[in-house]
């Protein structure tokens, strides 16, 4: 990916991207075993954990390895301020023949990843092939779950009126939002300016080191592919085999992002319309994928220009609503085609079956002492200290109706953000380049949270195998039988097809 990476700073940050060789002046990295954080089964059930598979989750956890390391806070600094990082270990069942230590991350920025080992093991027992051969690595990056962290309020107000967004009530979006990201960016600037993937990925080495480990593997996902990345092209010598999953985009802005996001639902659509067209019979849309467009933009005008309220649930139905359920992917077909029908077919006063069963209720509040599994202030942090676009408001509004008119089905599912807007702390830019060393890049062809053409242009850019997931789905390929078989063969033999199907349209 490269064999060194390459900064560019806003020149009052410029001192704080330091080549990698720096990190070697850091005192040395030893790891502060300790006994693990108690999960009642209360925290296990509500992190989705069916009863029958306790007592497997138990005896996994009873082998877990909790433990610190201790890193700079800022690697300007070495001997400086130091904060910790939290990671876990479920040491190799196979030691005979023991590949070294494989480092998972689920994605984010602000994902947890510390009880990541378990998760993968308790997938299939395909996945558990990894645990035979690989000591499998857990962590909270800085900022997240049980290392170092901060927190920032979130930006006031509530949900926008039904309908359309007017550019009144925009700008008032705009302002609340960038007045929270600088207060958020004032409250601890000395850590939140550390939240970078660079400085992630320099934690990660020293893990590795603490580790005792010439070479470290890496399984990312989402995010984590973008951490992988980093961490290839800042220590090209110090990466066994790499698989990353649903693939960010190569050079980061947020607009962008928005934008590769936004595009990649409609098209997503194109493919359901074809589906519902073929079933027209049961769902009346009619029997070609333009006429299933069209029916389905004019629900949603006809929902803004008269948004319905139900007396059973507080949920309001406006052309948002159209719009979501129009993004969907591929396993919720029926039932978005079905709520669609109702929405269109609706003259009562309590929600559709179809449409309460889609809307769901609000997450299940986690019991106290339950680990965390995303944090909101790393989240925006590691997004902009990185991002360089931060629009002003005139710039944000001309982006958010750009969107709205190239996609007429799915665009009003998009909210309108301030984005980084406001963000006090100096930008840094990460480009990474290409650099020899086992990688597989694995992009799903109809996916929309990270599109398809985002894991050609990383390839481009840093290398590595392509292997395609025919799906729409993100970060499936660890949990898809045909997917994970070919993802388990990669890290024990460093071998790869050119992919597998995912999760099977309907």
């Amino acid at each position: 990916m490269m064999s060194l990476i390459r900064t560019v700073v806003a020149s009052t940050a410029l001192a704080a991207l330091l080549p990698a060789s720096a990190v070697a002046r850091t005192p040395a990295a030893e790891i502060s075993w300790h006994a693990c954080p108690a999960l009642p089964d209360d925290v296990l059930k509500a992190r989705g954990v069916v009863a029958d598979r306790m007592p497997q989750l138990r005896t996994l956890l009873a082998r877990m390895e909790c433990g610190k390391v201790n890193v700079p806070l800022d690697y300007r600094a070495p001997h400086g301020r130091r904060i910790t990082i939290a990671l876990t270990r479920l040491k190799a069942t196979g030691s005979a023949n023991r590949l070294g230590s494989l480092a998972l991350n689920p994605g984010g920025p602000g994902g947890s990843g510390y009880l990541m080992p378990v998760e993968v093991v308790m997938m299939s027992e395909q996945n558990a092939r990894l645990n035979d051969r690989y000591d499998l690595i857990g962590f909270d990056p800085r900022g997240v779950g049980h290392s170092t962290k901060a927190a920032c309020p979130p930006a006031a107000g509530g949900p926008p009126a039904p309908g359309p967004l007017t550019r009144q009530a925009a700008k008032a979006v705009y302002a609340s939002e960038k007045a929270a990201n600088a207060a958020c960016g004032r409250s601890d600037p000395d850590f939140l300016g550390t939240l970078t993937t660079l400085n992630a990925a320099r934690d990660l080495d020293r893990i590795r080191a603490a580790l005792g480990e010439d070479k470290l593997s890496f399984l990312g996902v989402s995010w984590g592919t973008w951490l992988g990345a980093v961490y290839r092209g800042t220590y090209p010598n110090r990466v066994h085999r790499m698989f990353l999953d649903s693939v960010a985009l190569p050079r980061f802005r947020l607009d962008d992002f928005e934008d590769g996001r936004a595009d990649a639902t409609e098209r997503g659509f194109s493919r359901l319309a074809a589906w519902i067209a073929r079933r027209h019979d049961t769902y009346g849309f009619g029997g070609t994928a333009k006429q299933v467009t069209a029916a389905v933009v004019k629900l949603g005008r006809a929902y803004d220009d008269r948004p319905r309220r139900y007396t059973d649930v507080p949920a309001v139905a406006d052309g948002a609503l159209v719009a979501m359920l129009a993004g969907r992917g591929s396993p919720d077909w029926p039932k978005v085609a079905k709520a669609l029908s109702e929405l269109r077919d609706a003259t009562g006063t309590t929600v559709p079956p179809a449409v309460k069963e889609m809307l769901g209720g609000p997450p299940p509040a986690m019991p106290p002492g339950a680990p965390e599994q995303m944090n909101a202030t790393a989240s925006q942090a590691f997004f902009c200290d990185e991002d360089a676009s931060r629009l002003g408001f005139d710039a944000a509004w001309t982006a958010y109706q750009r969107r709205l008119e190239r996609n007429p089905v799915t665009g009003r599912a998009q909210r309108f953000s301030a984005g980084c807007a406001g963000w006090p702390l100096p930008v840094q830019k990460i480009e990474v380049n290409r650099v020899a060393g086992s990688l597989v890049l694995s992009g799903h062809r109809h996916e929309s949270i990270s599109p398809y053409a985002w894991t050609t242009d990383m390839r481009r850019t840093i290398g590595g195998t392509l292997f395609t997931v025919e799906d729409d789905m993100h970060g499936s390929a660890i949990r898809e039988p045909d997917c994970a078989a070919e993802l388990v063969s990669y890290f024990l033999t460093g071998r790869i097809g050119r992919g597998c199907q995912g999760v099977a349209t309907p």
